[in-house]
């Protein structure tokens, strides 16, 4: 069945925006899109099974969420914000000790981020509770089955063991398993090297944590700090253990951590030239804008990251960081900080730098030829000239619909 879709807007992502634009779609995948005065168009629009016109909206893919934790979706409003990381971790770790994890609150967690427009979600686990509310939803996804230990006896065996977890998942299409190791300081040098090797053997998709505060930056500059007080209070300190004395990016660079595809998330406490090494190993950095408010360390150098040419992807985090789970919300948030960030590059990191983070760019992330029609269509105010403004200024879940073909006894 051939679907032709209209709209004031259609969004490529990958191109310029197209004023009054279509776009085809036929067995669930795009066949063609351009302007409305092309003769493909017309010439699709004769023998298509529906032509719809949408009106006043933004055909545009839908968002990928490149970083969450469902597991934590129950926390919601239960994790107030904090003026530094270390005591925000210390608040989230009592309420996990108290109250047990609520994989109940995932589902729900899901049909929020359907609802915010997003197609694809990057998720990380320790406990790979997400893996079948996933598998039973309308999304795709990554799940990034996270380690972390800072003094581990056995670091071969702990990474070993969780590959065999992540081959036993047995997902659906569209939901891959992955690893991730936590951060440096709470995972040990062994443990990160066991855990890439281990990523590489299987080809599975790796992540980490990096650079999110400054008492990470502290701890590897000088061994001290909060957070080498927190690893003493849970009897998890290593003696061993020398800081490098060096910044987190180059950490993980000199264990051989960073190779290309590795997803490193937060990246807010990384200078410019720790940037152009991720872009250099073709890493792809996650930024969770609100998120890093909330915990307490500050602003992303959107500068920085901008000149370094790093591939960028945008993720909300936790609902025990923030308030929801809309990628739209992250973009709103990050123009009122940088109202001079080109909005297309912003859009671009909440679309197809996500796909390229998850692995699915493929698949999605932009509106292509080939690629599935992962679709929505946003109203659009009154300021519609400037689309693309206007997709990264705060878009509410009320003016996102999914654009969908209709079944062929619809189209009868």
């Amino acid at each position: 069945m051939l679907s032709v879709f209209s709209a004031a807007w259609i969004v490529p992502v990958s191109s310029p925006p197209l004023a009054k634009g279509w776009i085809a779609v036929e067995a669930g995948h795009i066949v063609g899109l351009g302007p409305g005065t092309s003769p493909e168009g017309r010439r699709l629009a004769t023998r298509a099974d529906e032509v719809v016109d949408l009106g006043r909206v933004a055909i545009m893919p839908a968002v990928v969420n490149a970083h969450t934790h469902l597991e934590l979706s129950w926390m919601r409003g239960r994790v107030q914000p904090a003026p530094t990381m270390p005591e925000w971790v210390r608040t989230l770790m009592r309420l996990r000790r108290s109250s047990g994890d609520a994989p109940s609150a995932i589902a729900p967690a899901l049909d929020e981020l359907r609802a915010a427009g997003t197609a694809v979600v990057g998720d990380v686990s320790n406990t790979l509770a997400s893996v079948g509310p996933l598998c039973a939803s309308g999304l795709d996804a990554v799940v990034f089955h996270e380690l972390l230990g800072f003094n581990v006896t056995d670091a071969a065996a702990v990474a070993s063991q969780a590959r065999t977890r992540v081959a036993s998942t047995n997902p659906r299409p569209g939901i891959s398993v992955g690893l991730a190791a936590h951060a440096p300081y709470s995972t040990s040098p062994a443990l990160f090297k066991a855990v890439h090797r281990e990523a590489e053997a299987a080809h599975l998709p790796l992540g980490v944590h990096l650079g999110e505060s400054p008492e990470e930056v502290e701890f590897l500059r000088s061994g001290s700090g909060p957070w080498r007080e927190l690893l003493g209070d849970l009897g998890s300190w290593d003696p061993g253990w020398t800081a490098p004395n060096c910044g987190p990016a180059e950490y993980l660079d000199r264990l051989g951590f960073l190779t290309p595809g590795v997803v490193v998330v937060h990246g807010t406490q990384l200078t410019e030239g720790e940037f152009a090494l991720l872009a250099r190993r073709r890493a792809v950095l996650v930024t969770c804008p609100r998120s890093n408010e909330w915990t307490g360390v500050g602003v992303p150098p959107w500068a920085a990251i901008h000149a370094s040419r790093v591939t960028v992807a945008i993720g909300t985090d936790s609902l025990a960081s923030a308030p929801d789970l809309s990628v739209f919300a992250e973009l709103a948030a990050t123009r009122r900080t940088v109202p001079d960030m080109p909005p297309g590059w912003m859009l671009r990191a909440a679309t197809l730098g996500g796909a390229v983070a998850l692995g699915c760019d493929d698949r999605y992330g932009s509106l292509e030829a080939g690629k599935r029609a992962a679709m929505i269509a946003v109203e659009l105010g009154s300021d519609h000239d400037k689309v693309e403004r206007v997709l990264v200024s705060g878009i509410a879940p009320d003016r996102i619909t999914w654009v969908e073909a209709a079944s062929p006894a619809q189209a009868c």
